[in-house]
């Protein structure tokens, strides 16, 4: 991977800067509906696999129905309904973009390979809604 590009401005270092790995406003909407639920669960709770060299860290991890949960921003995980292309850099964001898609499949894949549910949920998806299928998934498990 390449060093980080040169900001193209200063709102977009800004912008950058300000993004959080964990509770985001998204995954904290689906995480307050899914309490209203009487669901409990752990949060950003790392799941270790075999002999993978780094555990995965689900947004959401019901642990004893095996399920879990994240909450995808359209940018970083290239929703087909909003995502666009950064315009300038776009030799970084392009690989970089492209590896977080994989590595989104990958999890997804050693998580089910090990028994575990997968549900992915991009931050447009109204909380309710998501929260509503979560239910179902973990009371049925």
């Amino acid at each position: 991977m390449s060093a980080a590009p040169v900001p193209s401005s200063v709102c977009a270092r800004e912008t950058m800067r300000a993004n959080r790995r964990a509770d985001t406003k998204p995954e904290l909407l689906l995480r307050s509906q899914l309490h209203r639920r009487g669901l409990r669960f752990r949060k950003d709770a790392p799941v270790v696999l075999g002999a993978r060299s780094r555990p995965v860290r689900p947004d959401v991890v019901f642990t004893r129905a095996r399920v879990a949960v994240f909450v995808d921003g359209c940018f970083w995980h290239c929703c087909p309904e909003h995502f666009q292309m950064p315009n300038a850099n776009h030799d970084y964001w392009q690989p970089k973009l492209a590896r977080n898609v994989e590595r989104d499949r990958q999890n997804d894949r050693d998580l089910s390979g090990a028994g575990w549910t997968v549900m992915r949920f991009f931050e447009h998806v109204d909380p309710k809604v998501a929260a509503e299928q979560v239910d179902y998934v973990v009371r049925a498990a």
